[in-house]
């Protein structure tokens, strides 16, 4: 049976190659080279794709590009949601124009917050974040979902027009008032940098979790709907894999105990990784025996997706653990004191740069 890929939901992705087959997604190998500067990219974290030899095309021969994606603000920011930034950074110093939204209108309507509970965020967890990670102002475009441009809203309501009920649920399964608004602002989303108010017709790419791949589906075809009216060129996205919670399962903003958060009191971070899921065995003796399994470690996630930059130090990290080298204890106190360290520096950057943030609100 074919998995339904749920953009509001919580599941977890248990076999990525699988959607390949499922939903045409592209296996991402054939950039990975190219652009292994990128940590994500450079070990297969980044895992797929849809179109983005346009993307590269313009990397390549400095032509015009831009990314564009969206913040939902929903609840603090952590090192899942890291990952996004650091593409965002990435992207831009490739040249990219930045289109970044904050989703508000859809947490009002899928997720019940309050719109102003929801800028605050915005600005206190998503801006100030994004900015202290390297973001720079120069060829960033900010937008709230609920406050933008008349050009935006005129386009979220004609894309209504070439989709159908049946279509839609077919993507997404079941279906409420708010999710079906939300299909289309979102649409808009991606397609409004190529309105001419907005810059004009060229490649924009969208990286998402694969959760999003929905979204991006019907907006490819919406695109390719509108030819005429518009002559939008076909967004591409790139998907990438999810850090596993503390615990186990998704890391998710709803669960505190899952996630890090970039706010977080270092000596707070420390307790968490300590009373992390490792891939260990039941005991000492069996663990140096058999060895670890880091494929199923979460604190071996922090090393591979964020705090170890550095190829062969992750390879000894790895082969310690299934050669049984290192026990579970000890690797996770180099990670707590990994993570302490980041978070101090970081939380001095923030306060550095909460003023520039609210300027760009302001614009």
């Amino acid at each position: 049976m074919a998995e339904r890929l749920d953009p509001w939901g919580s599941g977890k992705i248990e076999d990525y190659e699988n959607l390949f087959k499922e939903f045409g997604i592209e296996s991402f190998e054939k950039f990975r080279n190219k652009l292994s500067e990128n940590r994500y990219i450079r070990r297969r974290i980044t895992f797929g794709h849809r179109d983005f030899a346009k993307i590269m095309n313009s990397i390549e021969n400095k032509k015009p590009f831009a990314m564009m994606t969206g913040l939902m603000p929903s609840g603090k920011f952590h090192f899942g949601h890291k990952m996004v930034a650091d593409q965002i950074v990435f992207y831009q110093k490739l040249g990219a124009e930045i289109f970044l939204c904050s989703a508000d209108l859809e947490a009002y309507l899928v997720r019940g917050i309050p719109l102003e509970t929801a800028r605050e965020t915005t600005i206190e967890e998503y801006l100030t974040n994004y900015l202290a990670l390297g973001l720079k102002e120069k060829n960033l475009n900010f937008w709230f979902q609920s406050d933008y441009k008349v050009p935006y809203y005129r386009l979220r309501d004609m894309l209504s027009r070439k989709v159908t009920f049946n279509e839609l649920s077919g993507i997404y399964g079941e279906l409420t008032t708010g999710k079906i608004f939300s299909t289309m602002t979102q649409a808009a989303d991606i397609l409004h940098p190529q309105l001419k108010e907005f810059g004009g017709p060229r490649p924009v790419v969208v990286p998402v979790g694969v959760d999003q791949d929905p979204h991006l589906r019907l907006t490819r075809d919406l695109a390719t709907r509108f030819q005429n009216e518009f002559k939008f060129i076909t967004p591409a996205s790139t998907y990438h894999k999810f850090m596993e919670g503390l615990q186990g399962g998704k890391m998710s903003s709803s669960d505190p105990n899952s996630y890090i958060a970039l706010t977080e009191k270092p000596e707070d971070a420390r307790k968490k990784i300590m009373s992390a899921k490792t891939g260990g065995r039941a005991t000492i003796a069996e663990q140096k025996g058999k060895g670890g399994i880091p494929e199923e470690c979460t604190v071996y996630d922090f090393f591979l997706y964020h705090l170890v930059d550095d190829d062969k130090e992750l390879e000894k990290i790895y082969g310690d653990c299934k050669a049984g080298k290192q026990v579970c204890g000890e690797c996770k106190k180099i990670c707590a004191d990994m993570v302490m360290k980041f978070l101090e520096e970081h939380q001095k950057k923030r306060e550095k740069v909460g003023e520039i943030a609210k300027n760009i609100l302001g614009k």
